[in-house]
């Protein structure tokens, strides 16, 4: 059975999701019972009236658990417990049950035990009646501490080893970063609601084999693969942990060097499920979490997912005032419009890249092959004399370090002097 408190007039969605997190935890959810309120109160979080009513049911029932839509304090939380006689679980108790279920790496679950400690850690006033002062007397007296405080020291001691760590894994992931920026690796990370398509997209775009199912928080450990795209390739792809109503800050602390990944990403692409009546409040959640990690200056695609699903089946994309590709309609798992969202990563991230025509003479064989290896030819020419003519997307940097090469000045023309393009255009030569 789960409690939903109502706090403003539109409810039915609230009430849908709380009870699909039920579904993804395990739960059997027998019976929704709704309660509206101004404000919640101080001793049981619903009306004294309503609790009493929730005594009754309970024990009418023979439910073995309760599920709290909203956040209950620790006071609240055991009250409820102490008058229903069985367990009670708030919101964010039940989405960090849901993380430990699904949480696979080593990272994550570090992750995980880091944010259900710090939620246990001001919850340990319930249940422990038999958390006494040690007894006095010869051979009887402890060293003066409670069974409680005792619990919270190790708890403590246990959260800075698992920071500690996690430090460790900000470190290796800060390093993996430089490496890719000296790589010269553009870095596209997936963000968007929980279960709006995030790891069937990226499954589709990299050939991945993510776990992928209609629930919430399918996913939870990061991943990355590689995209293909004219240009320098390839693109790093990122699947990201989903993001949900009022995520909880411990959960948002937790896995903060996961979604360091989004963080430095070039770009993000921010799946909404086409389909979903709420899309545009989902849409403000996940710009609202953005905004909380310090992303929100990230350049963003807005893709709509499950076209399938809804009378318009038509691939397509929206562009902005500047040109730019701002929202692309698609459906990944029937595969449609996936080239065209491929496309339009290309012209995102090359959009301030360089874009030359130039001319390798027979003798600058290794400064084609460079240019093959780093994915930067666009379409090449060969000439009767043996020499190529080549269109090249290269970012500044990349252009700077080849035209330092030695043989540039002896084997390359080049024969475009225009550098960097707001909107680029592949014209052939």
């Amino acid at each position: 059975m789960h409690l939903h408190v109502i706090f403003q007039k539109s409810a039915s969605t609230e009430i849908h999701e709380f009870s699909e997190l039920a579904r993804a935890c395990g739960v059997c959810v027998s019976r929704i019972i709704t309660a509206r309120r101004d404000s919640p109160d101080p001793r049981y979080f619903v009306g004294e009236g309503k609790a009493m009513e929730l005594a009754t049911i309970v024990k009418d029932s023979g439910v073995g658990l309760v599920l709290c839509s909203q956040d209950l304090s620790p006071v609240q939380q055991r009250n409820l417990e102490k008058l229903l006689c069985v367990r009670v679980i708030d919101r964010t108790a039940l989405i960090l049950d849901i993380f430990a279920q699904r949480a696979r790496s080593f990272e994550g679950k570090l992750q995980v035990e880091l944010a259900q400690l710090s939620h246990l850690s001001s919850r340990l006033v319930r249940g422990w009646t038999h958390l006494e002062r040690q007894k006095g007397g010869i051979g009887l007296r402890g060293p003066g501490e409670t069974q409680l405080e005792t619990d919270r020291r190790l708890i403590g001691t246990r959260i800075k080893q698992i920071k500690l760590r996690l430090d460790k894994v900000k470190k290796r992931r800060h390093q993996s970063t430089q490496s890719r920026k000296k790589a010269m690796l553009s870095t596209v990370a997936i963000v968007g609601y929980t279960n709006a398509g995030k790891s069937t997209l990226f499954n589709e775009m990299t050939g991945g084999n993510v776990y992928c199912e209609d629930q919430l928080f399918a996913t939870l450990d990061t991943t990355v693969g590689s995209l293909a795209i004219s240009g320098e390739n390839p693109i790093l792809l990122t699947d990201t942990v989903g993001f949900v109503r009022d995520l909880p800050p411990n959960l948002i602390d937790a896995f903060s060097a996961t979604l360091d990944e989004t963080k430095e990403a070039n770009l993000l692409l921010h799946v909404i499920d086409g389909s979903d009546e709420e899309r545009f409040s989902r849409i403000e959640e996940v710009y609202q979490v953005l905004r909380t990690i310090g992303a929100s200056d990230i350049p963003v695609i807005e893709v709509f997912n499950k076209i399938d699903k809804s009378a318009n089946c038509e691939a397509r994309c929206e562009y902005g005032d500047s040109g730019q590709v701002k929202k692309v309609w698609i459906s990944a798992k029937n595969q449609l419009g996936l080239k065209l969202l491929t496309d339009c990563i290309a012209d995102q991230v090359n959009e301030k890249k360089i874009v030359r025509n130039i001319k390798v003479s027979v003798g600058g064989g290794k400064l084609r092959a460079m240019l093959w290896e780093w994915g930067a030819v666009t379409s090449e020419r060969v000439n009767d004399d043996g020499s190529w003519v080549l269109q090249i997307v290269l970012s500044e940097a990349r252009w700077n370090i080849f035209r330092r090469n030695p043989g540039f000045s002896s084997f390359v023309s080049d024969l475009e002097k225009r550098s960097i393009l707001s909107n680029i255009e592949y014209n052939m030569v």
